[in-house]
């Protein structure tokens, strides 16, 4: 039995109480720290982009005359609020009710069920949408129906898409792309950095992406400063990368980089994933007749938050990958970060960390050696050869 005197009684903190996660999203980022600070997540938000107003974007008018001027054949709307947008643009433009119209008489596909809710508000019918929501679906279509000869417009959403244009090309088709928004280097960088600092110190548990140009607008800023290879390290061992979809996740795919993705790409799952495998990764074990998990920056124990102060995660972890093990000084020296030499920096920090955890006796002092967590004896044969 653990002993439930010492500590306040069991709440119901969130899956991720304890956690950081990273949020890259330029748009409906609120949304998505919100879902996370729900489930109890501490979030670092640093957009990785900025989206070019449509009403602003040339390239978009030119596209849309050039379309209303010469129809083509089919029209692949590919995102819910690139369609929208889209049309709110021409209709700024006075060329609304020209845009509409023409797009009436096409074949119009649409990439998933919030694309088909954006086509039917403009008053407009699709004539086909894949189950899967996938591009590839959508490719595999027009390429069975043949493409020889046509003209294809394809509405782009600042993603890549990889040998979607270059198959249609091949096999015969006029690929009219339609800019409907332009992603950018967000304007204040100063939260890129502070959040490609965390990364690299650890001081995240994941990072959230749901576009493949923020992944990759995160990378090549992490180059500029020199500390790519030290993100992708992060991110390959400690720092869980979390994407909405496999399209999103290509850059990382590309450095080498596992990703974790919902099978449905939305931010719900994408969420309800992390609240899964955070948890799945916390180190838990039974010290002192207690039961402690190690969490990002936190510890549970008996079920109560305890916050712990970055240096005392740093003793914790070090005691926690050798439990029942005696740690000397100088080791938890070195694993303090920027500590120096001196080991009253280990007793300032071990004295902290007690103090954070609430129940002293989970770690003890083995006089003249250093400290070890207090495992059950029970438990210590388990761990003897860790």
């Amino acid at each position: 039995m653990y002993d439930e005197q010492q500590l306040p009684a069991q709440q119901d903190h969130g899956p991720l109480a304890g956690f950081t996660v990273g949020v890259t999203a330029a748009r409906r980022a609120d949304e998505l720290g919100a879902l996370l600070q729900r489930r109890g997540a501490s979030v670092v938000h640093a957009p990785a982009l900025r989206i070019v107003q449509l009403a602003d974007d040339s390239e978009l008018l030119a596209a849309t005359k050039e379309l209303i001027d010469q129809a083509p054949d089919v029209v692949v709307a590919t995102t819910a609020i690139g369609f929208r947008g889209w049309i709110e643009a021409a209709d700024g433009w006075g060329l609304g009710e020209d845009l509409i119209e023409r797009l009436r008489g096409v074949e119009l596909l649409a990439r998933g069920p919030k694309v088909k809710g954006a086509v039917r508000a403009a008053g407009l019918t699709e004539e086909w949408s894949p189950s899967s929501e996938s591009m590839a679906e959508v490719l595999d279509r027009l390429l069975e129906e043949g493409v020889e000869g046509r003209r294809v417009a394809i509405q782009l959403h600042g993603e890549p898409l990889p040998g979607f244009v270059e198959s249609l090309r091949a096999g015969g088709a006029e690929v009219v792309g339609v800019p409907v928004y332009r992603w950018m280097p967000p304007e204040d960088i100063a939260p890129v950095d502070r959040l490609l600092d965390a990364t690299v110190t650890r001081g995240l548990d994941a990072i959230t992406f749901t576009s493949a140009p923020a992944a990759a607008s995160l990378l090549s800023r992490a180059e500029e400063r020199g500390l790519l290879s030290d993100v992708l390290a992060a991110l390959h061992h400690d720092v869980l990368p979390a994407c909405v979809g496999p399209v999103t996740a290509l850059p990382l795919q590309a450095r080498g980089v596992d990703t974790v993705q919902p099978e449905r790409f939305r931010l719900g799952p994408l969420v309800q994933l992390l609240c899964k495998e955070l948890p799945g990764r916390a180190r838990t074990l039974p010290v002192a007749g207690h039961r402690v998990e190690i969490r990002g920056h936190a510890v549970m124990v008996d079920g109560a938050l305890r916050p712990v102060p970055p240096a005392g995660m740093s003793l914790l972890r070090a005691l926690a990958r050798r439990p029942g093990w005696v740690v000397a000084r100088a080791e938890l020296l070195r694993a303090l970060p920027g500590a120096g030499r001196d080991e009253h920096a280990v007793e300032t920090a071990m004295a902290r960390l007690r103090t954070a955890l609430g129940v002293p006796k989970l770690i003890q002092t083995v006089v003249k050696r250093g400290y070890r967590l207090a495992l059950d004896p029970a438990a210590d044969a388990k761990y003897a050869d860790a």
